[in-house]
């Protein structure tokens, strides 16, 4: 009898083995390559939630079973099935980043003593973002809060990206650069998406400096726009916003953003609590000229004359 038993139960789990590897082929094979990349908004209950495409759709999807739903939160990246929209697996939160990031061991080579004359834009910016990443406890004995963010306007080629890279060079900061025209996308929501994975990515990786270029491809002033092209880059600008605010001021994240049209930028940007120090890079006169040939000229071996 105890034979009998031993055999069956033998059986039994033989059987059970089998059914286990055929579903694990299963879930491999749902998981299976290619997969449409969505976004998470929101839960339903334990088996469906609501999910976003690259296209702009929203859809009603059924949630693996073998998922950890611990890890869905709103907003995080996930791989939909390409025929059903199942959500089949969690993307990690640098998955679908394009966002460059320059951590302290790779930060740029540029020095203070690389930008000829500047003198008092290198000051201001020093007081401005370096200071505040170095030695934040200066401000607390004085009683003052940081400046949020800085920005650096002024005509092309006068020095406001080189100063934000020395800025990088001489803390310990992670440097994140952007251009503001990449946060313009081709579907609905990927902008504010991207400007909120450049911020996360900022907060994980604190001390860091988030560095934005050409701001005003996003920030112009708004306006009653008529098409979804125009709306998109609004959309993109209260996202930048809202990011913004969203910052304590005593996180180690210091913005700056650079660009050529200061007079176009929308008047909510500029405002204190957003970009408290504005710095102006005008165009070289003759003792700012003379610096700069100087250090251009330092490192070149030239004759007496």
């Amino acid at each position: 009898m105890l034979e009998v038993q031993e055999c069956y139960i033998k059986e039994e789990m033989m059987n059970l083995r089998n059914e286990r590897l055929h579903a694990q082929e299963e879930v491999k094979r749902i998981q299976s390559v290619p997969l449409v990349i969505g976004q998470f908004l929101e839960a339903v209950d334990q088996n469906y939630a609501i999910v976003g495409s690259t296209t702009g759709s929203n859809y009603y999807v059924r949630i693996l079973s073998t998922l950890d739903r611990e890890l869905l939160k709103p907003g995080s990246s996930v791989a939909l099935h390409k025929y059903s929209n199942a959500l089949v697996d969690i993307l990690p939160p640098e998955a679908d980043s394009s966002i460059a990031m320059l951590r302290p061991d790779q930060k740029p080579d540029i020095t203070y003593s690389d930008i000829g004359g500047l003198d008092a834009q290198k000051q201001e910016v020093r007081e401005a973002v370096e200071l505040p990443l170095t030695h934040y406890e200066l401000y607390q004995q004085i009683g003052i809060d940081p400046p949020q963010g800085v920005l650096l306007y002024g005509p092309p080629g006068c020095g406001k990206t080189m100063l934000a890279k020395a800025v990088a060079h001489h803390t310990t900061a992670s440097f994140i650069r952007v251009v503001g025209s990449e946060f313009v996308q081709k579907y609905l929501g990927e902008g504010p998406r991207m400007v909120r994975d450049v911020f996360r990515l900022a907060k994980e990786n604190a001390p860091s400096i988030i560095f934005i270029d050409e701001i005003d491809a996003i920030a112009t002033k708004r306006f009653d726009a008529q098409t979804g092209a125009d709306r998109e880059v609004q959309r993109i600008l209260l996202e930048l916003l809202n990011q913004i605010d969203g910052f304590d001021r005593n996180t180690n994240v210091k913005v700056i953003m650079a660009t050529n049209r200061a007079d176009t930028l929308d008047p909510a940007l500029l405002r204190p609590g957003r970009l408290d120090r504005k710095i102006e890079f005008p165009l070289p006169d003759r003792r700012q000229k003379r610096l700069i040939y100087s250090t251009i000229t330092s490192r070149m071996n030239l004759a007496d004359e």
